[in-house]
């Protein structure tokens, strides 16, 4: 019988080692835990480098994003042993915690207190799909969950990732499953509801409370309709100046773009203008975000166009 790899993903040891332990109980199931992104992706790595990939990401939809220049996590622990509680990040097992009400006592994961605030609200004159990243791109910022979820995309294709959300948030769940999300689950659905969803996954199922999906889609049509004007505005841009965009989105500054498409800085300051004037943003903060929501990708560097220093 092939076992099912679950890593949970949560900075509440509590809830954590509980809903772990309550996994780990099913025989065609084996679990690890880790209190932090960092330590989750160490987690990952360790299992790829052991030849014991992990299958589902369970990750909490809240969880903090590291702070800049923070030090890392410790570790995550290892994987638990049927029925015993997954040690958390740097945490020993141990047995687990007493069941609270709707603990996995009753089949249910359970709750935790003093979660962390969600998303902050956007200002009134936001436009559709939230920040000037879009729906994702807010979401992203406001937590480490959708920023895990981005990252293990791109670098473990065949994980599957289920959030796992204290309330329902239309907006937060259109991000995640624009990010990539196989599911949105509430934290204390029952235990039987949550495997399902975890084998669903595997069977490239997407699930979603019928309670959210006409919020969600709602989110989903907004954040389509403005990519589409983004899409529309950069489609008015001169292929120069579409040139000198993805220059921006890669980073450069005036000089390395000059440099690089062998123009001069007056004439790159001039494009950047134009660029600036027809996308209708003041700084380049704000094109290079319309940009990435118009799907535009950065240039690759390290490789100029032969163009001479009169061209542009």
């Amino acid at each position: 019988m092939r076992r099912i790899r679950v890593l949970v993903v949560d900075d509440h040891r509590i809830f954590a080692e509980s809903l772990a332990a309550a996994l780990a109980a099913e025989q065609d199931v084996e679990v690890a835990a880790a209190g932090s992104g960092p330590a989750a992706l160490r987690c990952l790595e360790r299992g790829v480098a052991e030849g014991r990939r992990f299958d589902v990401l369970l990750v909490d939809a809240d969880l903090a994003a590291p702070s800049n220049g923070g030090p890392a996590a410790p570790a995550a622990g290892g994987p638990a042993a049927p029925g015993a509680t997954a040690p958390r990040d740097g945490l020993p097992g141990g047995p687990p915690p007493p069941s609270a009400p709707n603990g996995p006592g009753d089949g249910r994961p359970p709750a935790r207190s003093g979660a962390p605030p969600g998303p902050p609200a956007e200002p009134a004159n936001a436009p559709p799909g939230g920040t000037p990243g879009g729906t994702a791109g807010a979401a992203a910022a406001a937590t480490g969950g959708i920023s895990l979820l981005t990252r293990t995309r791109s670098e473990y294709p065949k994980l599957r990732t289920v959030m796992l959300a204290e309330r329902d948030d239309p907006r937060h769940a259109a991000a995640a499953l624009q990010a990539g999300a196989g599911g949105w689950v509430a934290k204390d659905c029952s235990l039987s509801r949550l495997l399902q969803v975890i084998r669903g996954v595997l069977k490239d199922e997407t699930h979603l409370s019928p309670a959210l999906l006409t919020g969600v889609l709602k989110e989903l049509t907004a954040s389509r309709k403005h990519r589409t004007e983004s899409e529309r505005l950069v489609g008015s841009l001169t292929p120069r100046e579409r040139e000198v965009l993805r220059c921006m989105v890669a980073g450069l500054g005036r000089k390395a773009v000059a440099e690089r498409l062998f123009l001069s800085p007056h004439t790159v300051r001039t494009h950047m203008q134009n660029v600036l004037g027809k996308l209708g943003v003041h700084s380049t903060l704000a094109a290079v975000a319309l940009a990435r929501r118009a799907g535009v990708g950065p240039a690759e560097l390290g490789q100029g166009t032969a163009r001479s220093p009169a061209a542009g």
